[in-house]
């Protein structure tokens, strides 16, 4: 039985991309490695409370065509991305805001805290910042660098801050307003019924296939074209080299308490504490349940075996995966997409606009 594509990963990229082509009456069939669909944005209900099994996913856009789009599959709620840091026995906004300066300093207006942090740059007398600490502190100065910025950062990336190149940090947005909304989108929310669903009902009456390794079945399934939403360096077997990626890994645990930390995302900033932030997930729909589950997640180095989260665009790694995009180039039949093909993190409205322009293209 031949398909014109076959799609490899049933993750959201893969999801559009196969259901663009099926409204466009070509035959699709989706493989998927994992046991379930959705990829990184999988939510499973447990107790009436949608999890986020592979960390916190907080839908926004301000691109209206992306918002018209997932909205026919799905209702979206109004939860707005408020977060809240932990530094010692200190709690902050997020993001930076005035409600973080004022807890910082005890200041109440806007040019008090653009003094203060006037102030504590121009001492530090930074040139062209030659890595990320000497950017970071170039951009907000030292207090909110040490409390918010530094320990944070260099769990994230398993590298100090002084090592790592200042290009990862092109801006840290100050807002001299009482503002705790994370987003500066226009449109945000969560799907009311979980991600998951959100995927199932783009890929409805499209046949999709667990448990599949592409590479294990590849000469089996006879298809005209491929979406390859995998590593883009696997795909090539590693021939020139493995490219790098920063990983994940995450605790979960229900709680007899019927609110735990009193917020969907909580980060702890400071580096004494391995993990990065714990996520509550009842408060993204707001659950009113008497128990809770929440998650800690824990930065790590990328491993085979282990899922690949972020792509380490550094220097070295992208001059890597430009040897692998002229590769790319030659195979005729085959279109690499997704954080994993193209080498790049992509918020979920961008790797819609980015699956729909792959339709258009093909």
């Amino acid at each position: 039985m031949g398909y014109d594509y076959l799609i490899v990963g049933a993750g959201l990229y893969g999801a559009v991309f196969a259901r663009e082509m099926a409204q466009k009456g070509k035959k699709c069939l989706v493989i998927e490695k994992r046991d379930h669909i959705a990829g990184n944005i999988y939510t499973r209900e447990e107790d009436g409370i949608q999890v986020h099994e592979y960390g916190a996913h907080i839908f926004h856009t301000s691109d209206r065509r992306v918002w018209d789009y997932v909205n026919q599959f799905v209702t979206f709620n109004h939860y707005i991305n408020s977060p809240v840091a932990i530094y010692g026995e200190e709690l902050y906004n997020l993001p930076f805001n005035m409600n973080t300066f004022s807890r910082m300093w005890n200041i109440k207006t806007p040019q008090e805290a653009k003094d203060i942090i006037e102030k504590q740059i121009a001492g530090l007398d930074i040139g062209e910042p030659s890595n990320l600490e000497e950017q970071a502190l170039k951009l907000v100065g030292t207090d909110v660098y040490e409390k918010l910025v530094k320990g944070y950062t260099q769990k994230q990336w398993g590298r100090a801050c002084s090592e790592l190149p200042a290009f990862i940090i092109k801006r840290l947005p100050l807002r001299f307003t009482y503002d705790n909304n994370y987003f500066n989108d226009r449109y945000q929310g969560i799907p009311e019924e979980g991600y998951t669903v959100l995927v199932e009902r783009l890929l409805d009456g499209i046949p999709v296939r667990l448990n599949t390794d592409y590479f294990q079945v590849r000469d089996q399934i006879d298809a005209k074209q491929v979406l390859f939403t995998g590593m883009i360096d696997e795909y090539f077997d590693y021939q020139l080299g493995a490219l790098q990626y920063r990983s994940l890994r995450f605790e979960t645990e229900r709680l007899e308490c019927s609110n735990y930390q009193g917020n969907a995302v909580v980060n702890y900033t400071s580096g004494d504490i391995p993990y990065t932030r714990i996520i509550e997930h009842k408060h993204f729909t707001f659950g009113d349940q008497e128990h809770t589950i929440i998650t800690r997640e824990y930065p790590a180095e990328w491993q085979p075996g282990r899922e690949p989260y972020y792509p380490v665009n550094n220097e070295e790694n992208m001059a890597l995966y430009q040897k692998y995009t002229s590769l790319a180039q030659k195979e005729e039949h085959v279109i690499f997409g997704g954080r994993l093909g193209l080498y790049q993190y992509f918020d979920m409205d961008k790797v819609i606009a980015r699956a729909l322009e792959a339709v258009e293209k093909a």
